[in-house]
């Protein structure tokens, strides 16, 4: 396989793991993992109102948002949802490279963080609400892992 094939073999698959917990798996041809993050996020998204959450959030009624969260089934989504996106990404030839993982974590860590004080977190006395601070979570605890994934390299050279 070309080096541009696996290069667009990574990224399909990670796009794909991005849209639905799982499909990355699919296309990586690792079926049980598949099946069995597709019923993960489909419980966890019932379970925790995930749909309902997220249309109040692009409505813009975070008070409802939070309302109809339930947050002990909440919580489980970042952590699931990344590590479908690293596994994923891993199979498909991207865990060539040492501790690509720890951005992955923490982004989970950081965006689980993000949805316990989604109720409580306001900016200027507005709710972010459980979706957009999960999210906003993710993208710091990304950066913060790529920050230490570079300073272990650093430390090993």
């Amino acid at each position: 396989m070309s080096e541009i094939r696996k290069k667009d073999k990574k990224s399909e698959v990670l796009f794909w793991s991005i849209a639905f917990p799982g499909f990355g798996q699919l296309l990586n041809r690792r079926y049980f993992k598949a099946f069995l993050l597709v019923i993960l996020e489909f419980v966890i998204n019932v379970k925790g109102n995930v749909n309902v959450v997220i249309i109040h959030s692009f409505l813009g009624e975070m008070q409802a948002a939070i309302d109809q969260a339930d947050y002990a089934w909440l919580m489980f989504y970042p952590c699931i949802y990344l590590f479908a996106i690293w596994d994923a990404y891993r199979d498909a030839g991207g865990g060539d490279q040492p501790f690509i993982y720890i951005p992955f974590v923490f982004a989970a860590y950081f965006g689980t963080i993000g949805v316990i004080y989604s109720s409580i977190f306001t900016v200027f006395g507005y709710s972010i609400g459980p979706i957009f601070l999960s999210i906003i979570g993710m993208i710091i605890g990304y950066g913060i892992g790529l920050l230490i994934k570079r300073f272990i390299h650093i430390k090993k050279a």
